[in-house]
Parts: structure tokens; sequence; C-alpha cells
């Protein structure tokens, strides 16, 4: 080999290694998962404060702001969650809209099944009659508990009904 390629290939190694360094670590993400298809999201920039908890606001505003990724959901199917194992070990909540899915923190866990059912059926609380909605969002909250004032990271989905 010569010197000039030598010293080529020792250049390009070296200019990798400071790419590499100069990278940040990427967010962790939820993936939804329906049938065969799937969908993976992290937090914006706004609903995610590197490790600190989310001002209150902030927080309400992540749960109402419109998702940037969607799925489609048959009638009837499973929607599949999976978070990052650090959302899992901090604790996480499965929130449609700003209304708590699941009443329990889920801790330890990395995935959660739901019936599609019950996302997209809700009772109108002053008739009391089943509502089916075409769309609703879906967000994964890491979280310390589930009164919302311990909220690290919302990571948010559109879950659309398909026939």
């Amino acid at each position: 080999m010569s010197i000039r390629r030598a010293v080529t290939a020792i250049g390009a190694i070296s200019l990798g290694l400071i790419a590499l360094t100069a990278c940040d670590k990427p967010t962790a993400q939820a993936t939804v998962t329906v049938g065969s298809k799937s969908v993976q999201a992290e937090a914006s920039s706004k609903c995610y404060a590197k490790g600190a908890k989310l001002p209150q606001a902030i927080f309400i505003a992540c749960l109402q702001a419109k998702p940037a990724h969607h799925i489609t959901v048959p009638v009837g199917d499973q929607v599949r969650i999976g978070v990052d194992p650090s959302i899992g070990d901090k604790g996480w909540l499965i929130v449609q809209g700003t209304s708590l899915v699941t009443n329990e923190l889920i801790k330890n866990k990395t995935y959660w099944q739901l019936d599609s059912a019950q996302l997209f059926n809700t009772q109108d609380p002053q008739s009391g009659q089943t509502r089916t909605q075409k769309s609703v969002t879906l967000n994964i909250v890491e979280s310390g508990n589930t009164t919302g004032d311990e909220t690290f990271r919302v990571i948010s989905f559109t879950l659309l009904r398909g026939q």
C-alpha cells in the first residue's frame, strides 16, 4: 500500500470517529404495532426536557398537540405498544387525548396491548351513549406517577379507525 493510500485511509477513519463522537445519543422511542404494520416515534423537542420534569403547562400542551406519526387500526384489531427499556424502567402511562387509558403506572415493562374498541369507543358523560371516533390521539407518557406532576416525556401518535 502506498503512503498516500495509508494516509487517506487513516484520515477517513479519523473523520469517521470524530463524526461519531459529535452525534447525540438517540432519545428513547415508542412503537405502535397493529397487525403487521408498525410506526415508531420519539418525543418532540418541546415534549422532552432531557430527563428533567416537564412543567404542567407544557405537559398539557403536549397531550393536546397534533402528532406527526399515524397508523390505521382496523376494527377489532389489537393495538400493541412497545417502549424503550429506559421508559419502561421509570414508568409510563397510556393516555387517549388527555384521559388515562390505564389506571395504573406501567413500570418495569416495555410492552402493553389494548383492544382497539377501548380506544375508539368513548362514552358521552351527559347522555351515557357510546360514540365511536374516527381518530384518536394516543399519548405514551413517561412518568413517575399517574397524576401528571412527574412527567418526563410525551410521545404521540394518531390512530385512524380503519374498516
